[in-house]
């Protein structure tokens, strides 16, 4: 929730860059996953034809196991760099880390572009496909980790447009998919087309991060220090870190009265209270992973679950109705679009409905002092 004295977001503008974000995060890995008939085709021998794309190549002839490998080497970095993550942002600069993943992301999707229009071994073809999958990958927990810390600074319905983003991502792809089966141009093209789109999510997303220094409403709180406003501070770590700890350790009664007494009305005594708060420092790591272990697991499970089972199971699933139309469409439809749809769904609705605030994975939050 915006504080009173914060300026407006004009038109929406913040938002509206935070939700093209969103979706430029998750539009690499959705893209490759949706893919997956295509560089099957390719790895199959078929040289970018019609049958690389429309054909589910799910049999025996998936010789490379691609399905398994495009998961290992998509979620082990993401959760290795996540982990890396953060400890980066005490040593590189948060504009570094967005910026230069997003640019490293953009090189990479050219690059698959590019090699559909490239005759290669099926071999080479896998091990540069593999490698572009890490990469992409690894830049994309940089990525994700740094714009959550930006939306930590700002007011939770920011966070909720950023994760619908990133649910739309899916559907994007989806149906990008769907089109690229039911186009009636040639498959080079079709293919082309497919990977070119990311690309151009990609760029929109680099030009909406770089428009937010010059919107006053993100300038405020991307920008603002501790000391200019401590209440704002204080009300978006309650849930971590008490008032009156420094790095999780309590601090004596007489420093932590200044950082508690947020009403506006009390003039300070000093200006050595004005300043305490910056000398406060950044949380540690450990101190803030020791009060969240329990969702945070919570979390990790849920996604162990659900990131085993797709895409690497859902995608082998065929319909059993004689082969047609409906068997072509049924994976992209019922694997894909599906569970995207649902996705989106699931991460827009937490905007209008909590549950479990006050439950034992949550403690309740401390009532702000206005």
């Amino acid at each position: 929730m915006a504080r009173e004295d914060s300026p407006r977001d004009s038109y929406h503008l913040v938002g509206i860059s935070f939700f093209i974000l969103g979706l430029g995060t998750l539009l690499p890995w959705n893209f490759f996953i949706t893919a997956i008939p295509y560089f099957q085709g390719r790895l199959a021998g078929a040289n970018s034809t019609a049958e690389a794309l429309r054909t589910n190549h799910t049999g025996p002839t998936d010789s490379y196991n691609f399905n398994n490998w495009v998961t290992l080497l998509s979620q082990l970095p993401l959760l290795l760099f996540t982990l890396l993550n953060s400890f980066l942002y005490q040593c590189i600069p948060e504009v570094v880390r967005i910026l230069g993943s997003l640019l490293a992301i953009l090189l990479l999707f050219v690059l698959t572009a590019a090699l559909v229009k490239v005759d290669l071994s099926p071999g080479l073809f896998f091990s540069i496909t593999m490698a572009s999958v890490w990469f992409i990958n690894s830049f994309c927990a940089v990525l994700q980790g740094s714009l959550f810390g930006q939306l930590g600074t700002m007011p939770s319905t920011y966070s909720t447009l950023f994760l619908s983003g990133q649910g739309l991502a899916g559907i994007f792809a989806a149906l990008a998919m769907l089109m690229s089966m039911a186009s009636g141009v040639d498959a080079q093209t079709s293919a082309l087309g497919y990977f070119i789109t990311p690309c151009v999510g990609i760029l929109l997303s680099i030009v909406c991060y770089l428009s937010l220094p010059h919107l006053e409403f993100a300038r405020y709180y991307l920008t603002k220090k501790l000391s200019q406003a401590p209440a704002q501070e204080l009300e978006t770590k309650a849930e971590l870190l008490q008032a009156d700890e420094k790095n999780g350790i309590p601090i004596s009664p007489q420093k932590a009265g200044p950082a508690l007494d947020l009403d506006l009305e009390k003039e300070p005594e000093s200006e050595l209270e004005l300043e305490e708060p910056q000398k406060l420092g950044k949380p540690s790591v450990f101190v803030v992973f020791r009060k969240i272990w329990l969702t945070a697991l919570c979390l990790v499970l849920v996604f162990t679950v659900t990131l085993s089972v797709f895409p690497a199971i859902t995608a082998m699933v065929t319909s059993s109705t004689s082969p047609g139309k409906w068997s072509q469409f049924f994976n992209p439809i019922c694997c894909f679009l599906l569970f995207n749809v649902m996705d989106w769904l699931g991460r827009s609705l937490t905007s209008y409905f909590l549950w479990g605030s006050d439950s034992l994975f949550w403690p309740p939050r401390a009532p702000a002092r206005m």
